[in-house]
């Protein structure tokens, strides 16, 4: 390249950065007054705008690539007029573009059957591909930065969609046409409801919330609180058999969102199934946080979650072992208090089962294009503002991993198409968020995403006690989803290789819910199992073998090795500890916006 080219590209780059600067700068003033949440939101509009800089910087330096592309563009383009072309003169060509085999937005027969949306919907698929092409081949930056452009692009991309606007969706048109313009009515009708129910925080409604009612329809299995404090309640449930295993079940589900994902219905409730099959199930109700309990930390979430948990067990049934299962950053935390446990050489657990649960966070999965330092920050002022996360903000974000899953097709049903949201009880379950506590959240984000310490001996200090996963020596039990995006299943398999006790791996399928999630009755998904725990997933998954339906059986085999011989079936409230109130108690009850008021 000439010097004048140097200088030329010297001078574009330092125009780009200060226009960045400049731009950052202006909206943070803009925004200074504003509250906490559109403080977040801005940095993640800044981090946008620098990956989109990243891009067009790498373009500069590499505008040979860019040619090749925009050669590529228009000879499909051309193909596609071609194509159109046909179509009008009563040909029927192939295709030049085709949907993925999982995109539904052009699924209707609408897009088909008349040519000029036909010809939108392949232009856009053509444009759509190229942009991301452009994106894999840029080379500034490591993987994560792309990983984050890759990200922000497609949320750009998903939002102008021919499918999410009216003049451009032939079935919206069609239903406007049928219905008179009454759906359009109905969905302002609907926009205006969502806009009330999430100030600040807009998302689209999921599902008929009023359908539901935890207790009443979801969250039903027979129980009662037996324990509590600030953060939790503790549940036993009542027994369905004349006996019992000896040994108490304790569960520790997540706390980023509410425990009855494990007892949605009776049909697919895992709690029930347990209940069924002769375990004393306990199972702990994490508390939605609001600003008074902004100073808990994770080693509170131990304290008063797990083991304060272990202890009421101990004295409501007079045993002293139990077995325990975590669930995503409910198995992060068993895993943490095992460890802890291990160095005060106390060993109330006899065995441990992780669902879905990460503690190298190496590769944290979607959720990792909002981890980084800047993003990190952005949320720290926003917590120590409110003394708290807000939970909807955390469900929008989790949502955006499937932004034409989880937000855009509820878009257009809802407001394009004038459809009431259905009523479903797992977008209620997913839609019921729970706030985090602030020193809590930043925490969790610092130490195991952002700094993966958890997986470092002694890279975390818990209550004075400096921990380390190697020195966890009972048996346990992973379960990982194929599919899971969250926590992804090569990624959980780094913490079944530093268990030291005897491990189990099996991977379901489906993905983090479901593959979770599976009763036997169903006769889905299925699942592999290993004798072995071999160096690599890779080398695991050769060797596996794959069995149909649940895993849930597989498990029950598992433990009942460590479940201790059969016992009088133990009633809630008959042991040292009374009942305090009926199943599923009140915490879980408490919406964030009976918290926040909002």
């Amino acid at each position: 390249m000439t010097e004048s080219g140097q200088g030329f590209f010297r001078r574009a780059f330092n125009r780009l950065d200060s226009a960045a600067a400049s731009a950052r700068q202006q909206m943070e003033d803009w925004v200074s007054g504003w509250g906490a949440v559109d403080d977040a939101q801005l940095s993640t509009l800044a981090e946008m705008g620098d990956a989109y800089r990243r891009m067009l910087e790498d373009a500069l330096v590499h505008p040979l690539r860019v040619v090749g592309l925009e050669a590529e563009w228009l000879r499909q383009q051309m193909r596609l007029l071609g194509y159109l072309g046909s179509r009008l003169s009563g040909g029927h060509p192939e295709p030049v573009a085709l949907p993925a085999p999982d995109d539904r937005r052009f699924r209707a027969a609408d897009w088909d059957k008349y040519a000029v949306f036909d010809y939108l919907k392949q232009a856009y698929l053509i444009n759509t591909r190229l942009a991301m092409d452009l994106i894999d081949q840029t080379a500034t930056g490591p993987e994560h930065q792309r990983d984050q452009l890759r990200f922000f692009a497609r949320q750009l991309l998903s939002a102008f969609s021919p499918s999410n606007f009216v003049p451009t969706n032939p079935e919206v048109l069609r239903i406007t046409m049928e219905r008179k313009g009454q759906n359009l009515v109905d969905g302002a009708r609907y926009f205006l409801q969502d806009l009330r129910n999430n100030p600040r925080l807009f998302n689209v409604a999921m599902t008929d919330t009023d359908a539901f009612e935890v207790g009443r329809n979801v969250a039903t299995t027979p129980g009662e609180v037996i324990y509590q404090n600030d953060l939790m309640q503790l549940i036993q449930y009542r027994p369905a058999t004349e006996t019992v295993f000896q040994r108490p079940l304790l569960i520790v589900p997540p706390w980023i969102n509410k425990y009855y994902i494990l007892d949605l219905k009776p049909k697919n409730s895992l709690i029930q199934w347990l209940v069924e099959q002769g375990f004393t199930v306990f199972i702990i109700s994490w508390v939605n946080p609001g600003p008074s309990l902004r100073d808990k930390g994770f080693e509170d979430y131990m304290q008063e979650g797990p083991l304060a948990a272990i202890e009421a067990i101990q004295q409501a049934t007079g045993e002293k072992q139990i077995n325990a299962i975590g669930y995503c950053i409910g198995g992060t935390l068993l895993a943490a208090t095992l460890a802890w446990l291990a160095e005060k050489g106390r060993k109330p657990v006899v065995s441990t089962t992780y669902l879905a649960t990460l503690m190298d966070f190496s590769d944290p999965g979607g959720i990792g294009v909002f981890i980084n330092e800047h993003l990190i920050k952005a949320v720290e002022r926003l917590i120590n503002k409110t003394g708290y996360y807000d939970g909807r903000a955390m469900a929008f974000s989790f949502n955006l991993l499937r932004e034409n899953e989880l937000f855009w097709s509820f878009w257009i049903n809802s407001y394009l198409k004038g459809e009431k949201p259905a009523a479903f009880d797992l977008l209620y379950w997913n839609t019921d968020s729970t706030n985090l506590p602030a020193r809590m959240h930043s925490f969790y984000l610092r130490n195991m995403y952002l700094h993966n310490r958890l997986i470092e001996p002694g890279g975390i200090n818990l209550s004075g006690v400096p921990i380390d996963l190697r020195k966890i020596r009972i048996p346990a039990f992973f379960l990982s989803a194929e599919q899971d995006h969250i926590a992804k299943w090569k990624a959980t398999y780094k913490g079944a290789r530093v268990h030291s006790g005897d491990v189990r791996f099996v991977l379901s399928g489906s993905g983090h819910i479901a593959g979770v999630v599976n009763p036997p009755a169903a006769h889905k998904y299925g699942y592999w199992t290993n004798d072995s725990l071999a160096e690599t997933p890779d080398e695991w998954m050769a060797g596996a073998e794959r069995h149909e339906g649940s895993w849930w059986p597989e498990w029950k085999r598992w433990i009942e090795a460590y479940a201790g011989p059969m016992v009088p079936a133990r009633q809630p409230g008959d042991g040292a500890l009374p009942s305090l109130e009926a199943a599923p108690g009140h915490y879980v009850q408490q919406r964030i916006s009976d918290i926040a008021g909002s």
